[in-house]
């Protein structure tokens, strides 16, 4: 997820002529926040734990503490896959600070409880704080790159788990014919959804409005979905430091710009056709329709966030240093996983 960087003024460049280290025995989380940490994530997992078992199809029932308890366990593979993948994506950023030296927070976790007519997933993700300016684009590489490189690993692993686990294609039963209720969710497929499903072809891969019943194959997708959104090159977005990290300011303005253009592009049909139906009394807009099938609204909503809370621009880093080929070579395999984790349509409703 994206970690937050104070912002280092240019006033600073003069005394900054080497990168400032704070001393050795400083850079670690002080022992005070521990508890913090540890209930954000004790409750994030109960949060998590409930929407899985909602997502597994579980009713709750709380007039008995063991129907309760089955409730819970039914929930657990996805909270504990998908907190996984968090867990190993906030360390990875966590980790890198403290080979450099920073002084960092441990990952507060964001739990969200379950409410109605919400899409729930049981967490708004987690998040840490770096709590000084980084002095130079190669530390700046490297917290930025860790998370989604460490996460992503987490990512194919619950594909691959999920792949396995379904019964063979000659086993499976139809569903082509099963009649699909209304409002009903569909996940989009990104690239490497799909290079997976072409390799387990052998395999009766489950259709997309039924991705939430089995947790590997979900928390995956989810997994996948939360690095694109981290990879995107905007402001201080993981993707946002590896670009400025790999081409500089000038570079990582157009690129910014550019994709914050085309998610608005992507969304813009959609979310026109959805506001037109609200204001209108008969609302025919001229788009056509495989272009609205392709069009995600919640794209508009990211497009907002990105510019007008996050920031589209990177903050100033005093010292430019060039990359060496090893982090050239893993900024480059950055890109190639947002472009392989990517979904333009991640959800519809049918």
């Amino acid at each position: 997820m994206k970690e937050h960087i104070p912002v280092t003024t240019s006033e600073t460049v003069s005394e900054m002529k080497h990168p400032v280290f704070p001393p050795h025995d400083t850079h670690w989380p002080k022992l005070r926040s521990y508890p913090l940490h540890l209930l954000l994530f004790l409750l994030t997992l109960f949060t998590t734990t409930w929407a899985g078992a909602e997502w597994t199809g579980q009713s709750l029932d709380v007039t008995s503490g063991d129907q309760f308890l089955l409730f819970l366990k039914a929930g657990l593979p996805y909270s504990l896959s998908l907190l996984g993948f968090l867990t190993v994506h906030e360390f990875g950023h966590f980790f890198a600070a403290m080979h450099h030296r920073l002084r960092a927070t441990l990952p507060y976790y964001i739990p969200i409880p379950p409410l109605p007519s919400f899409l729930n997933i049981g967490t708004m993700g987690a998040v840490i704080r770096i709590r000084e300016p980084i002095s130079s684009t190669r530390i700046l590489f490297d917290t930025g790159s860790a998370g989604p490189l460490a996460g992503f690993a987490v990512a194919v692993g619950l594909l691959v788990c999920g792949f396995l686990q379904l019964p063979p294609a000659a086993h499976a039963v139809a569903d082509a014919t099963r009649p699909v209720p209304p409002d009903t969710i569909i996940f989009g497929k990104n690239l490497l959804f799909l290079l997976l499903e072409s390799v387990f072809g052998q395999k009766a891969a489950p259709p997309m409005t039924e991705l939430y019943r089995h947790p590997f194959l979900f928390t995956g997708w989810l997994a996948c979905f939360v690095t694109a959104l981290n990879l995107l090159p905007v402001g201080q977005l993981d993707g946002g430091h590896v670009i400025f990290a790999m081409f500089g300011d000038r570079w990582h303005r157009r690129i910014a710009n550019i994709f914050l253009l085309a998610i608005v592009l992507l969304g813009l049909p959609s979310f026109a056709a959805e506001l037109a139906g609200l204001l209108l009394p008969s609302p025919a807009l001229p788009v056509p329709e495989s272009v609205l099938r392709n069009s995600w609204p919640g794209w508009i909503f990211w497009a907002f966030i990105l510019k007008y809370f996050l920031g589209v621009r990177h903050p100033f880093v005093p010292i430019r240093q060039r990359l060496s080929p090893g982090r050239m070579l893993a900024g480059w395999l950055c890109i190639a996983l947002f472009i392989f984790t990517f979904t333009p349509m991640p959800f519809s409703i049918l």
